[in-house]
């Protein structure tokens, strides 16, 4: 096991930063994801760590050894590709052995070794049998093998269940937490899919175009997002933005649209500068923040015209048509509006977030 502390490392290709003075302290035993759409930077951070790209500035230590000059061989980490990358003329037997042949591990702890990998992977009973004999969560299981083996200091999982059906996807979410913690070491998981992050990390590195955005728990990322990126790329169905004026109407601050104007809840008040008061801000709103109904429950309520239904199995998505912009509402699948009909939503204001609109900080 180790602590995996990245301190102040960049990343370039040619003129271009790939990784930009990122900072992050993996705690022993952690299982943190590095989360983020494509092109962010954060298989580069995986792979800087793996010792398979360079560092161009900066130092990654494991326990507070630096190991930037360190051969990946030296380096005493597993990394789990999404591709596999298993030999096709072997057995699932030798995939899973093959790095301890390559150490020269004594047979009998191969062995022993391999076995205990995949009774708990529960996988002992495919161990005759070839790749192209094995479903893609079978292959994926002997990948994951194959680095148990080794029993590392850290494991790496490069996006490993990105292209497994839905179905699948779930499954290993649950097996692959399940497993670490069941082995207790430092696993570092690259994800471009918030759902796995929120489910299966201890802590998130958001990043955004090679810069940490947010580092916290996934309560924290969810709950407490720290500027407009985070709070729109984790949560799905996606937040719901406004652009509002925030107005002083006595001792209230009042979010003003078109179609409302809420005031905020007097600690909320608190927590905006001076600046932020007189000018204009995003309203964020979760779908599972509002309430939706066909009669208007009180004068705060806002109206609007329903534009669609989405039956989504035990919820029901209703996408408002507000005067200019839409809005998005999880209710029950028992809601009886149709599209073309007036409703009204109330905003949980214990649970909404606004944000700076120049260069979209959390103001709460």
């Amino acid at each position: 096991m180790a602590t995996v502390t990245i301190r102040n490392v960049w990343k370039y290709y040619g003129q271009t930063p790939a990784v930009k003075d990122l900072n992050v302290t993996c705690p022993d035993g952690s299982f943190v994801s590095i989360l983020g759409p494509s092109g962010c930077g954060k298989s580069s951070t995986m792979r800087m760590i793996a010792g398979l790209e360079h560092i161009s500035a900066g130092d990654i230590l494991f326990d507070n050894q630096r190991i930037n000059d360190l051969a990946p061989k030296d380096r005493d980490v597993a990394m789990v590709f999404e591709n596999y990358a298993l030999y096709p003329h072997k057995t699932v037997f030798e995939n899973i052995a093959n790095p301890l042949r390559l150490r020269g591990t004594a047979d009998a702890t191969i062995k022993e070794r391999v076995t205990g990998a995949a009774r708990l992977l529960e996988i002992a009973h495919l161990l005759e049998r070839r790749p192209h004999e094995l479903s893609g969560g079978q292959k994926q299981r002997v990948a994951i093998g194959r680095a148990i083996v080794r029993e590392p200091k850290l494991f790496l999982f490069d996006e490993p269940i990105a292209h497994l059906d839905a179905k699948l996807r779930a499954h290993m979410r649950g097996e692959i937490k399940h497993l670490q913690r069941n082995l207790g070491t430092t696993m570092i998981y690259v994800t471009h899919d918030q759902l796995e992050a929120l489910s299966m990390a201890d802590f998130i590195a958001v990043m955004h175009d090679g810069e940490l955005q947010q580092w916290g728990t996934p309560s924290e990322i969810f709950n407490k997002p720290v500027n407009a990126w985070v709070a729109g790329f984790v949560g799905e169905p996606a937040m719901n933005f406004l652009t509002c004026d925030l107005k002083r109407r006595g001792d209230d601050v009042v979010l003003s649209h078109h179609n409302f104007d809420i005031p905020l809840l007097p600690g909320q008040v608190r927590q905006l500068n001076g600046a932020a008061q007189a000018g204009i801000a995003r309203m964020g709103v979760r779908p599972d923040a509002m309430t939706v109904s066909m009669t208007k429950p009180s004068e705060a309520a806002i109206q609007g015209e329903i534009f669609v239904n989405e039956l989504l199995g035990g919820d029901m998505l209703v996408e408002v048509q507000l005067a200019d912009s839409r809005i998005r509402v999880k209710t029950t699948p028992e809601f009886e509006g149709k599209p073309g009909e007036i409703c009204y939503l109330t905003v949980n204001r214990d649970k909404w977030h606004v944000f700076d609109a120049g260069d979209g900080h959390a103001y709460f």
